[in-house]
């Protein structure tokens, strides 16, 4: 753990703040801003529909409050809310943008079986404490694990959106349980795993194992309680599909 601690860690974010420095710490990097701008007017301009622009509207809204924000910068300094950073980028952002598409822009190939699998390795490889921590070194690492838990999120919620009910409902239980899963191996870890939030916690009154338990427990429910409630959604549209089937 000596070696963990003196190393230098230097996120995208910045360095850990302190609660008095966390309102002034916005990020305005000219790079992510002009990225944000891009993309927006591109997705803009296939969308079709009010439904679809409020999606995207949303979905960028939620981009800057994860990458602007000085949530970014509360995500160097505690490993909950690196953690909440991730579950929103996988389990609202994503599902967001998927859907401020039309349909037939969403047609990736892949059958849900292989995006259920692949945002689940994704999810849990990024969380293994030394890949996190080369993602807190190097901005290429630290994109690379933004993109990839983006991406393999979308490819889940877009291959959801073209599957049966009845498969696309065990998809998202699939998902409830191996996010519940890794909640609870983090939550009880015995001893704190991510060295880069081993210092950086006692400023907001947590030590790193308190702060790491807070993690595993945002995992464990809401997260994988997100997962669920669309699950149980897409149940409710196909017995409301039945009913009214077996009525006609």
């Amino acid at each position: 753990m000596t070696l963990a601690i003196g190393r230098a860690w230097l996120p995208y974010c910045g360095a850990a703040p302190v609660p008095a420095d966390l309102l002034g710490r916005w990020n305005i990097d000219p790079v992510l801003l002009a990225g944000i701008v891009l993309a927006t007017f591109l997705l803009w301009r296939v969308t079709e529909t009010r439904q679809q622009r409020l999606m995207l509207a949303a979905a960028v809204s939620l981009a800057l409050l994860l990458f602007v924000s000085p949530f970014c910068a509360l995500s160097s300094a505690l490993f909950s809310a690196r953690v909440s950073h991730h579950v929103l980028l996988a389990a609202v952002l994503a599902p967001l943008l998927v859907h401020a598409l039309p349909e037939r822009r969403t047609r990736w190939p892949g059958s849900i079986t292989l995006w259920t699998g692949l945002q689940a390795v994704t999810f849990w490889l990024w969380h293994a404490p030394t890949l996190y921590a080369e993602a807190l070194s190097s901005d290429a690492i630290y994109w690379l694990m933004q993109l990839s838990l983006t991406g393999t999120a979308m490819g889940f919620w877009a291959a959801l959106r073209r599957s049966e009910a009845l498969v696309a409902v065990a998809a998202l239980l699939v998902s409830t349980v191996q996010m519940g899963l890794l909640g609870a191996l983090i939550t009880f870890a015995g001893t704190p795993l991510y060295a880069p939030h081993f210092l950086t916690t006692d400023a907001w009154g947590l030590n790193a194992i308190e702060d790491q338990q807070m993690a595993g427990l945002i995992m464990w429910a809401p997260s994988a309680g997100l997962y669920l409630v669309a699950a149980l959604f897409m149940a409710h549209r196909w017995f409301a599909a039945e009913d009214r089937r077996m009525a006609a």
